[in-house]
């Protein structure tokens, strides 16, 4: 009988592939699989631009601060009328030459390079123009530029995770 069973396996190949049905299904499930999965990709990809945008805020507005703490210090010099900050952003990059250095050819850096706003939408333009520039002078409410670069703050309309527009962190 043992043989008979084998001969019978033999000539109906049955659980050798699959069917349409169990095709549909697994698509089905697939399909939903990858249907949830989009907007957790889609969550993970702003969480991480937001995390850029907190690291470059942070890196730039410690410049900023350096920069200042280098006027008043007196390792760079200031007329009286100006407040001490930056003209401009490129000038973090660039450096300054250090009045203390009796060459005259030594700098003091305060950014290696300028980190662009990874919110802004044009990969063209160049990462100190990616960013809103607020002057001294100017107020939290209304940023405006000026003679000096006192912050930065992104110029983008969206808003974070976190409810607070980009332009407000």
């Amino acid at each position: 009988m043992i043989a008979g069973r084998s001969r019978r396996a033999r000539a109906h190949p049955r659980g050798r592939g699959f069917t349409f049905i169990e095709l549909v299904i697994t698509l089905a499930i697939l399909g939903v699989l990858a249907l949830v999965a989009l907007p957790f990709a889609e969550l993970t990809t702003k969480r991480a631009k937001e995390q850029d945008l907190r690291t470059a805020l942070r890196q730039i507005r410690t410049a900023l601060d350096d920069y200042k703490k280098a006027v008043d210090d007196g390792r760079i010099p200031r007329k009286a009328d100006e407040s001490g900050y930056p003209t401009s952003l490129d000038l973090l990059v660039e450096g300054v030459t250090d009045p203390k250095d009796p060459s005259g050819k030594q700098r003091i850096y305060f950014l290696r390079r300028l980190p662009r706003d990874p919110m802004a939408d044009d990969p063209a333009l160049p990462a100190a123009r990616t960013w809103g520039l607020r002057s001294y002078e100017s107020s939290y409410d209304a940023p405006r530029p000026g003679r000096d670069v006192f912050d930065v703050y992104s110029t983008s309309d969206g808003v974070g995770l976190n409810g607070v527009p980009y332009r407000q962190w």
